[in-house]
Parts: C-alpha cells; sequence; structure tokens
C-alpha cells in the first residue's frame, strides 16, 4: 500500500482572487468547445490554493478492529513500530456450560449408582491445543484473473484458463473441475499422473494461496510468544452507565504487568497452504473410509501448539464446574491471551484476521463399545475417541486489542507536527502514526473563492486535488513501501467525499472501487509519482447547494470502501476519530504540500478546476 510556498490574500485582494489562478489558455488542454443556449463556450482550467496540516496521533482506539497487526514494521521514514495483540477468548458460540465427551460431568459423577451401562467416567484428556489466526490474501479479482482456480503468482499463463500449471496432461481448468490439484502433476502421490489416474479422490488437496500483507522475510521462521492476560477486558464503560462498548487504546500497557504463563515460546514458518484436518474412520461403515474425506480447511494461516498441561487444567477439568457456567464466568476466570511476534535475522509484520481466530483443543476420552448388544455386558469393551472443542476468537465480538509500540519520529518530521502552520511537506504514516488536515481556497472557510465562482456562472466539469509524492525524501530513506491508496476524507463529519452513484467501479477489488474519486497511486519506473483525488461532486454542493466547505481529513487506508471511524487521542483533541482502516495499515509515505520552495513549484498541492464559462 504506498507542500509550499505559503500564498496569503489581503481582503482587498479577495475580491480579485482570480489573479491567484492559472487560467492561461496556451498552457490549458481544451475539454470541448460548443454552444450552450445559442451562446458559444469554452472550458478552461484554474487551480485554487490548499492549505495542510500536519497532525500527530499520540494513540488510536484499537479494539474490534476488522484486522490486527503482529510483529515489527521498520519503516526507513518514521521508525519501528512494535505491535502486538490482548484478546479475550470466548466458549463456543458464547454458550457456557460445554459438555465433554458424551456426558455432563454430572452424569458422570453418577455413573456407579445410575442403571446405565454407557454412563462411565470419561477420563477427558487434551491431546493438543492448536492456536489458529488467518493471513489475509489478495482480492480474488486480483489474485485469479482467468478464474482456473490457480492463483495469478503460481499460473503458468494467469490470462489464460487453459494452461497447464504443473504439466500433467489437463488444463488448470479441467483440474479445477475434477477436483485435482493444478499445481501438483500427482495429487495423491501414487505414481500415476492426474491425467490417467481415475483413483484420486476429489478435492483432498490443499489450495495454495497469495498471501498479502506480509511485511518481511517470508521464508525464514519467525518468533511468536503467547502467554496467558490476567488483564480483564471489561465489555461495557461504566462511565456510561454500562451503555457503550469500552475504548481501548494503542498505548495501553499489559505486559509485563498482566501476563502469566507462557503457553507457546517458539518459531512459526509462514506457509501458503491450506491445512486440512481428515475425518475420523467410522468402524461400523466398513465400505466407507471416511478418513479420506475433508473435515475442516483451514486458511492458511498462524499455527502454534499450545500448552496442554493449561488447558488440560484450566479448561477440561473445569467441566461441570462455575468457571464455564457462561461466557461472563469464563472470561473473568481465563481473561485471554497476550501475543508477540519477532523475526529472527529481520523484522517481521504480520496483519492478520482475527475475527476467524480459534483455539481447537483436541481431546480424547473413554466411552463404552456394547458391540450392538445393549442387553448383553459380557461382550462390552471401554475404548477411546477423540473429539474438538473449538475456542474462538472473535475480534468483531470480543475484545482484542492492538497495542503499538513506536519510536520516536526523528526531529524533522515532530518540528513539523501540530504546528498549525501550513506545511511544506504532508506526512502520513498508519496506525498511531500521522494524518494531514486540508483546507480548500483558503484558511478560514472559502466563502470569497466560492462566491467569485458562483458570480462567474462557472459550470464545474471536474475538480482535483493532486498530491505528489516527495521523491527525494523517500528515495533518500531507501526501502519505503508506499500506501497503494489514500483516504479524503470530511473530518467534521467523518464522511467519506466519494459518491458511489456517479463512479463505478472496474472491479469489485480495493483499487478498482470508485476510479473516478481516484486516490490510487500512480507510479513511473515502478516508483510512486502522485495520487489525484477527484472532488468534483464535493466542490459543486459547496458552490451549487452552499454546503460547508469544511475541513478535510488526509490519511493512508487499506480499503476505500470502508468508511467505519474509530477514536484517538491527539495532543490538541483529545475525542477525535479517524477512519478504521488507516489504523490497521503500517505504511507511509511523504508528500508535497502547497508552502513549496521554488524548485517545487510544479510539485505544490492545489485544487485543479475544470470548468466551462459561456463568453
Amino acid at each position: 500500500m504506498n507542500f509550499y510556498k505559503k500564498l496569503i490574500f489581503s481582503a482587498v485582494a479577495g475580491i480579485v482572487l482570480m489573479t491567484t489562478f492559472v487560467a492561461c489558455e496556451d498552457e490549458l488542454e481544451t475539454i470541448g468547445n460548443g454552444v450552450i443556449s445559442g451562446q458559444p463556450f469554452s472550458t478552461n482550467k484554474a487551480e485554487f490554493n490548499v492549505y495542510a496540516y500536519n497532525k500527530k496521533i499520540e494513540a488510536v482506539q484499537t479494539n474490534n478492529l476488522p484486522i490486527f497487526q503482529l510483529g515489527t514494521f521498520n519503516d526507513p521514514v518514521y521508525g519501528k513500530t512494535n505491535a502486538f495483540v490482548n484478546t479475550q477468548i470466548r466458549l463456543a458460540s458464547g454458550v457456557g456450560n460445554p459438555i465433554f465427551g458424551l456426558y455432563a460431568q454430572s452424569t458422570e459423577d453418577g455413573a456407579d449408582t445410575d442403571e446405565s451401562i454407557t454412563t462411565i467416567p470419561e477420563n477427558e484428556t487434551v491431546t493438543s491445543v492448536l492456536l489458529y489466526i488467518p493471513y489475509l490474501v489478495k482480492d480474488d479479482l486480483l489474485r485469479d484473473a482467468d478464474s482456473d482456480g490457480v492463483d495469478d503468482e503460481f499460473d503458468l499463463d494467469s490470462s489464460d484458463a487453459n494452461s497447464d500449471s504443473d504439466g500433467d496432461g489437463l488444463t488448470d481448468i479441467q483440474e479445477q473441475s475434477f477436483g485435482t490439484d493444478p499445481l501438483n502433476a500427482d495429487t495423491d502421490g501414487d505414481g500415476t499422473l492426474d491425467n490417467e489416474d481415475v483413483d484420486t479422490v476429489a478435492n483432498t488437496y490443499p489450495k495454495q494461496y497469495d498471501l498479502d500483507s506480509i511485511y518481511g522475510n517470508r521464508v525464514e521462521p519467525f518468533n511468536l510468544k503467547v502467554e496467558r492476560s490476567t488483564y480483564f477486558l471489561r465489555d461495557l464503560d461504566p462511565d456510561s452507565n454500562f451503555v457503550d462498548r469500552q475504548a481501548y487504546y494503542s498505548n495501553q500497557e499489559f505486559s509485563p504487568t498482566f501476563v502469566s504463563d507462557v503457553l507457546y515460546d517458539g518459531t512459526v514458518t509462514i506457509s501458503d497452504m491450506e491445512t486440512l484436518i481428515f475425518k475420523e474412520d467410522d468402524a461400523d461403515t466398513e465400505d466407507v473410509d471416511e478418513s479420506e474425506e475433508v473435515a475442516t480447511r483451514l486458511f492458511p494461516g498462524v499455527m502454534a501448539n499450545l500448552d496442554t498441561a493449561f488447558f488440560q487444567e484450566n479448561f477440561l477439568d473445569k467441566e461441570g464446574q462455575s468457571e464455564l457456567l457462561s461466557q461472563t464466568n469464563f472470561q473473568d476466570f481465563i481473561r485471554g491471551i497476550y501475543l508477540s511476534a519477532s523475526g529472527n535475522s529481520e523484522d517481521i509484520m504480520l496483519l492478520l484476521d482475527f475475527n476467524n481466530a480459534k483455539i481447537r483443543v483436541n481431546y480424547e476420552y473413554d466411552r463404552v463399545n456394547t458391540n450392538n448388544t445393549v442387553s448383553d455386558t459380557s461382550d462390552d469393551t471401554i475404548e477411546q475417541a477423540n473429539s474438538t472443542y473449538i475456542l474462538e476468537i472473535n475480534a468483531s465480538i470480543s475484545n482484542a486489542v492492538n497495542i503499538f509500540v513506536n519510536e520516536d519520529y526523528p526531529a524533522e518530521i515532530l518540528n513539523k507536527m501540530n504546528t498549525g502552520e501550513n506545511t511544506d511537506k504532508i506526512y502520513l504514516k498508519g496506525g498511531a502514526g500521522a494524518f494531514a488536515e486540508i483546507k480548500l481556497f483558503d484558511e478560514v472557510n472559502g466563502r470569497t473563492a466560492i462566491n467569485q465562482i458562483k458570480a462567474n456562472n462557472w459550470i464545474v466539469n471536474e475538480a482535483n486535488l493532486v498530491f505528489y509524492v516527495d521523491r527525494n525524501s523517500l528515495d533518500a530513506a531507501g526501502g519505503t513501501i508506499e500506501p497503494p491508496r489514500l483516504y479524503l476524507y470530511n473530518s467534521e463529519t467523518y464522511s467519506p467525499l466519494y459518491f458511489v452513484q456517479y463512479d463505478p467501479s472496474i472491479d469489485e477489488s480495493a483499487l478498482g472501487v470508485l476510479p473516478n474519486h481516484g486516490g490510487v497511486l500512480e507510479e513511473t519506473a515502478g516508483k510512486g509519482l502522485k495520487y489525484t483525488i477527484r472532488i468534483t461532486e464535493y466542490l459543486n454542493n459547496l458552490i451549487i447547494r452552499d454546503s460547508t466547505n469544511a475541513t478535510l481529513g488526509l490519511s493512508v487506508t487499506s480499503d476505500i470502501r470502508f468508511a467505519n471511524i474509530t477514536g484517538a487521542m491527539l495532543n490538541d483533541d483529545p475525542e477525535a476519530f479517524l477512519p478504521s482502516y488507516s489504523v490497521i495499515n503500517p505504511l507511509g509515505t511523504i508528500l508535497h504540500g502547497s508552502d513549496v520552495t521554488p524548485e517545487n513549484e510544479d510539485k505544490k498541492l492545489k485544487l485543479e478546476i475544470f470548468y466551462t464559462e459561456t463568453n
């Protein structure tokens, strides 16, 4: 995902504002000539002043985010950010008093005195505990252009569904239809290629995905530490009389004070393959081998085997006790887990889907096999059966908090933050980073310029804000990952400036939607050049409908389609809000502002208006 010569207008000069923008016919592109109501007309371009102010974020609200950051991101411009996650864990579907095995603990406790021959102490024993947190992948249309079931990253020809990526004589689209692996010539490994094999069980192979939003070395294993959190994450805010959800911010400190048992401390290897969990074979169905059937497909994700003894003592052994009686009791007892990650030889940052994260508690238990002779106990045997209980980590329901620990910004950047002065450089950084406030026309309300446009009877055909990337600064830092898109919004109402009804999408990917509104990074030679954001309808509302010329906000974003907001702490506004999708994004950039030096005059931030004027 990857400013600044200030022009000051006096009250007297305001009435002749038109001298402050460019309207030179020989420099303009003529969009059209013709007749309106019988009068000749011409189309011109004008450029108006824009003012930009850097705002540093002290902390952002990070509970109930859609995506969480984990690890370390080293931005060449802004320094390191270490991200941690503290999250609740929930009983399955939030339902209390779970039953492990076949019978409730109260039934097991009375097994010696009841009349049933099948009720026995089940001796449930944890065999393994798997923590699973899915990675992110690219949008479908960006992963598989020809819809043949093979992500473009691995496709022999991503524009041709009939390509044969594994060379087994079957096209990729045929393999999708047959349920064989288009990236493995011998799906079942029996020595016979798929195009000749008639015994391959369909759709029993793990699919390979093109993962997204992993920053760092994907090949080298990274270190993961999972600890028990002892901090009680309250769901509701007592200051609101327990009506509003409790807000937690990125500067909250949990470790080391509020962590205890280490549940995992080891390495994790990043895999882009699904994990398949097969069914257990049923001995009663001799003609069917259920072990060849896939029971569960786990999307590629972080996987770690947690401490079985902890979950034996604090989960299975609590069956029927007050700790598991309800979700509230369980939450108060178990509290949650605290996660940290780091690379070995270099930093690693993962963006993870905590809404679909789970803890799979696998266990075995004793059960009676009557051998289909209920009335005859002489052939009864006690055998072991296996089962799984899934604890949920659903960040949209549970409380999960992203903690960010940022290095101090360089002095050059800090000195340009929160000054209240029109800036020469705009600093944008995701997470608890930085954003900009934008004012059109002047530093008050722009009404003089708007009234002048109205008096001239301009028909505004197009209005753009053009943000040029400060290539000198980024290239000097080296290694910057530039944000693919920026988000412009009304910072007073927190509403977006785009109008979906006027902007049909190219596709439904994050960069394909709202193409006319723009904000997508334009590159040259693989490096960012500028971001152009079209605000035609917004400007027409100011001119035609006398809408308020609001202060605008500019931030990085992971997806412009989502206009959710989250709380933020600024040193000059403790009750501010920011777009949520700027918080989940670790990327940053530097743009030219409007108070530019003469050598950067061609990259000055400005408002471009293409208009029609009757003669």
